[in-house]
């Protein structure tokens, strides 16, 4: 039977993140001793571990047929695959950062400054879509060290709480992009992989829609019900269930997470009593 391949970091939080979402949708992959290869127990799928900067490059050449990396690296790469999914995980900003005692007027200030970076291909298409001539230094790691060191006057590097640039006598100036985890692929997948990567797919969303939501259950006067459920439709319209009690009755539906806090506040203030709020597993709409 065929196996679709699936590389993803070989170490670091965002192969943990990878190994998270694949269990949570019920692949069962056991890697206890860092080999560079294993197998589902459950699944068609083959999981390769590799630097996450090699990805792109196997992927298009047909070593793996996907992959999960951090889009920036897609970006970077340039290569010929497709990105299918973005997955809503190790989210982070690519930023140029400068000595924190240095004033910034503006993206004037690179005018024949020298930045160090990993991004040079992305780097470069920014400044020269801003007509500024920059010096770029690539560097493959601890990027933040250069300008202490002499090497740069700014640096283009990912950022995430901004901790390591303060520790680096740097500041954040400017943020080039957002960058997340997606799901890439090459572009010829033979039909029968295709086929596992749309069970894998429909996996994948089922989750990812069941963490973007949150069930609530609550009690409320019938007279309130109207209200309640204009703010509460749920995926097609709230359940309602009578309670013991005369003139009560239970409901219960779906609310977005970035909706809850301000759904809740106002189930309250219309007579929203008794709200529970549940984690959802799995949600296939």
């Amino acid at each position: 039977m065929s196996k679709l391949k699936i590389a993803i970091q070989k170490s670091g939080r965002l192969s943990e993140k990878s190994l998270e979402l694949l269990k949570n949708c019920g692949i069962k992959i056991s890697n206890g001793d860092r080999k560079l290869k294993t197998e589902a127990q459950n699944f068609p799928i083959e999981v390769l571990f590799l630097r996450d900067d090699d990805i792109p490059q196997y992927v298009e050449q047909g070593v793996a047929d996907i992959g999960i990396l951090g889009e920036n690296e897609v970006w970077e790469k340039g290569k010929e695959v497709q990105i299918i999914e973005k997955l809503g995980f190790a989210n982070c900003k690519l930023s140029l950062a400068i000595p924190k005692d240095e004033n910034y007027p503006g993206l004037s200030y690179f005018n024949n400054k020298k930045v160090a970076t990993s991004y040079p291909k992305m780097l470069q298409k920014y400044f020269d879509e801003k007509n500024i001539k920059v010096e770029i230094e690539e560097i493959g790691g601890s990027v933040e060290i250069a300008p202490g060191i002499g090497l740069a006057n700014a640096i283009f590097d990912i950022v995430s709480t901004g901790s390591t640039l303060l520790m680096n006598g740097l500041k954040e100036v400017e943020v080039v992009t957002n960058s997340t985890a997606v799901l890439i692929a090459n572009k010829k997948l033979p039909k029968e992989k295709q086929e596992i990567l749309d069970k894998l797919l429909f996996r994948i969303k089922a989750v990812r829609t069941a963490a973007e939501n949150k069930y609530i259950l609550l009690n409320a006067p019938v007279s309130a019900v109207e209200k309640i459920t204009s703010i509460l439709p749920g995926m097609k319209a709230p359940t309602i269930l009578p309670l013991a009690e005369e003139g009560w009755v239970s409901i219960h539906s779906v609310v977005k997470e970035d909706e809850f806090w301000e759904v809740i506040d106002q189930l309250k203030t219309i007579g929203a009593q008794g709200i529970l709020v549940v984690p959802i597993e799995k949600m296939v709409l």
